[in-house]
């Protein structure tokens, strides 16, 4: 069932989130920084790069690390189902990209599958980029230390705000099955006045309701019957039914 005419949760919650910082912390909701930088397919200019497109920035600590190896395989492998959702794929590291073409090399032939490297790596030697972002103190912009802080996600909307951002040490790699995960809750989102439950799509499963997701508290009990007639309320001790569930697969695009 079509919900045309109620808002979705990406317009709802946008407006929790300003569109700049006034600290200059990135946060959800603001226009990430724009920056030009040479990559492993050229020249790159961000927001251009971007336009009218879902994009991750996806980076590593260092070239030749083990960790960041196994990552960008594993990206490898995901990069044809992030193209087919709509999302550009970038990759950054701290390492001109005459070291990158080089590491290439190790990651094709460490990853068992067959893989080719079809999305830019950008070299960011100085760390300008990373101290933007957030994943590097200013303070540490010059320090001959391996820049352990900037293993991070940021998933970023059509309208270059952050919708998501994901930051791990360096002894953790990522898993690209949470990140597409994310991606589609995202994409449902921006979609549909919904929002998806812990372990989705694969919450609910003993009620029946599998991959369900719950409507916004601001849908209200009207628009609820009108536009989801099929949807399912949870009963609760407090008598309130806000966890409303509703079959995400019978949504259609407003």
């Amino acid at each position: 069932m079509c919900n045309t005419g109620v808002k979705s949760g990406t317009e709802m919650y946008a407006k929790l989130y300003p569109e700049t910082s006034s600290d200059g912390v990135l946060r959800l909701g603001n226009i990430v920084p724009d920056f030009s930088a040479e990559t492993t397919q050229g020249h790159m200019d961000w927001h251009k790069w971007i336009e009218g497109s879902w994009a991750i920035l996806f980076s590593h600590p260092a070239d030749f690390t083990p960790v960041c190896t196994t990552e960008i395989g594993r990206l490898a492998l995901k990069y044809d189902e992030l193209k087919r959702k709509g999302v550009k794929l970038a990759t950054l590291s701290a390492d001109p990209v005459e070291s990158h073409n080089k590491w290439l090399h190790d990651v094709v032939a460490h990853c068992e599958n067959k893989v080719t490297i079809e999305f830019p790596i950008i070299g960011d030697a100085d760390r300008s980029i990373a101290v933007k972002y957030g994943m590097l103190d200013p303070s540490n912009k010059d320090s001959n230390d391996l820049p352990l802080t900037i293993r991070a996600v940021f998933i970023i909307g059509p309208d270059k705000k952050l919708k998501l951002s994901l930051n791990y040490p360096a002894s953790v790699g990522r898993n690209m099955e949470e990140i597409m995960r994310c991606v589609d809750a995202l994409q449902l989102s921006a979609k549909h006045s919904v929002a998806t439950p812990a372990n989705w799509p694969f919450n609910h499963d003993s009620i029946g309701k599998k991959g369900w997701a719950f409507l916004l508290p601001t849908v209200t009990p009207e628009d609820a019957k009108l536009h989801f007639p099929d949807h399912h309320t949870c009963k609760v001790p407090s008598g309130v039914d806000y966890l409303r569930l509703t079959d995400v697969s019978k949504l259609q695009p407003n």
